[in-house]
This record gives structure tokens, sequence and C-alpha cells, in this order.
């Protein structure tokens, strides 16, 4: 039986360089809790998802990094290129090009987001979309904790 990551437990810490050129990291206690995205180009509810996840980096700037992952084996990354310019995605995105992180998360569904507080422990696994005042309310709950 695999055991994975869920809420209550550290996260599984990663390092993965993002488009910028910038090496982010996951790996315990933080200033700032983080929203960890894996998403694929092709993904409808990516799609809807990418405009809110924008609004909420930006609204929450100071209390909340959101980090996307593209799912590289899952996706072409040409496509995940033009995802990532059509939906002007302010938030660092990484490829997790070899799934190592996705697999560290037992990823299964996109979006699936976690949710990490500043101690770096799990607060929630979102597989798939939620409206965006549920998502949001998740997010207050994360950083106010």
């Amino acid at each position: 039986m695999k055991i994975g990551p869920k809420a209550g437990l550290l996260a599984p810490s990663f390092s993965l360089q993002g488009t910028d050129g910038t090496t982010y990291v996951v790996d315990g206690p933080r200033e700032k809790a983080v929203l960890v995205n894996f998403w694929a180009s092709w993904c409808d509810p990516c799609k809807e998802e990418a405009p809110e996840l924008n609004t909420m980096a930006t609204k929450y700037k100071d209390v909340l990094d959101i980090y996307g992952i593209n799912v590289s084996s899952q996706d072409y990354k040409p496509n995940a290129e033009r995802f990532i310019k059509k939906y002007g995605l302010v938030f660092p995105v990484m490829f997790d090009v070899k799934d190592e992180v996705y697999s560290k998360y037992n990823g299964a569904v996109f979006p699936t987001n976690v949710l990490i507080d500043k101690n770096g422990v799990i607060s929630e696994i979102i597989l798939g979309i939620l409206s965006p005042e549920e998502l949001e309310k998740k997010i207050i709950k994360l950083t106010e904790s």
C-alpha cells in the first residue's frame, strides 16, 4: 500500500527551475503559505481556473505564493508555453519534466491544488476545480492560520 501526502503531513520537498530561471523550493517552514497548482495545457478546468489563480496571486501576494507546475509528461511543451502566454500567468511556472514532483504528491487529476501552510504542512489537497469563491475562502483560511 502506497501512502502519500495528505492534510496534516509535511509537504514533500521539491526544487524546480521556473520559466524565469529562478529556482523555486518547497521544503519545510517558509515566510508565506503556498498553493502548488499541477496543470496541463489541454485541461479545460485548468483553463477555467487560470484567471482565478492570477487574481489570487495578485490579491494575496504578501501572504501567499502560487507555484504552477506543468506536468510535462502529460503535455507538449510548446502548448504549455502558449497556455502560459495566453493566460498571462503572473505566478512562477515550472516544468516537471520527469514527473518527480507530481509523483511525490500522488498526482492523479488536473488540476490538483495543494495548499501548504507556513510551517510546510499540507492544509488540503484539492482535486479538480472549485468555484472562485470556494477557492478564495480556502486561501483566506490557509493564510490566516
